[in-house]
């Protein structure tokens, strides 16, 4: 007599794997507008979108990066445009570029930004605070004005702001910077409400301290020749003891553009390590 063998329970094996397949291609078919498309945070979420099959118009200031960043890059799904953000008709233009070149739109990432200078408010320059309020607020409010209509004729979208730790605490040195990133979480809050009801998505990703140029520049300037004590000292605050890596806030943006973060609207989510936890 044969001894009755039980079959193993795949079940669990089925279901993952299910999950897997579900999760392959997040943005298949998606049109997303990613600006500061050249930065480091702009470029690791250009390749991540990229990776999981979205369209992508990569939107920069200076062409001579954008066309050596998609030339890189070799995606008949990317595209690029040289635009100020902080212009109104140079925001149409990329905007229109985009539906022109892939038939729609899903997905926008206002990520461009500046961090402007490190100085007290009484030396602050009025020409720099303007420019990183218009790059920083202004740039992302025209990338929306300009993105709704064509978001609202897809049934829906995800706007996603690159905010930042600094729109919620403060930082001596940087009335500038922090003042649009307070700012930007406002408008988020403000674009929630007005979207919602037409299936578009607004949040705002809020990094701590990342390991990009700009957090270079930032420390540079906080002791001109000192750079690396005011890193250490950043890094001293970050409860999981590093600085974040540009992949990792362009993985938290995948997740807001995607479909898994479909019951989320009008919220800033932290990606700083714990920093602000103190």
């Amino acid at each position: 007599m044969v001894p009755f063998r039980r079959q193993p329970d795949r079940s669990g094996q089925r279901a993952r794997l299910l999950l897997w397949l579900s999760r392959m291609n997040e943005l298949n078919d998606k049109v997303a507008i990613i600006t500061g498309g050249c930065g480091g945070i702009g470029l690791a979420t250009v390749k991540a979108f990229l990776a999981e099959g979205a369209r992508v118009m990569l939107v920069d200031l200076d062409g001579a990066k954008v066309e050596q960043a998609v030339k890189s890059l070799d995606s008949s799904r990317l595209k690029g445009f040289a635009a100020d953000v902080s212009k109104a008709e140079q925001a149409a233009a990329y905007v229109n570029a985009t539906v022109a070149a892939f038939g729609g739109l899903d997905i926008l990432y206002a990520n461009a930004g500046i961090e402007g200078l490190v100085r007290p408010i009484k030396d602050y320059p009025e020409a720099e605070f303007d420019q990183v309020m218009s790059v920083n607020v202004k740039g992302a409010f025209l990338g929306m004005k300009e993105c709704v209509p064509h978001l609202e004729k897809r049934g829906g979208g995800s706007i996603v702001v690159t905010a930042s730790i600094a729109g919620l605490v403060g930082s001596p040195g940087m009335a500038a910077y922090i003042t649009s990133k307070h700012a930007l979480i406002g408008l988020v809050k403000v674009a929630a409400i007005e979207l919602g009801p037409l299936g578009i998505r607004v949040n705002a990703i809020a990094p701590g301290p990342v390991d990009n140029r700009m957090m270079r520049s930032l420390e540079e300037q906080s002791a001109p020749g000192h750079a690396e004590t005011v890193k250490a000292g950043f890094t001293a605050q970050v409860p999981m003891g590093r600085y974040a890596k540009n992949e990792e806030i362009a993985q938290m943006a995948l997740f807001l553009a995607s479909s898994r973060s479909s019951y989320s609207t009008g919220a800033v989510f932290l990606a700083d390590g714990g920093f602000v936890t103190h």
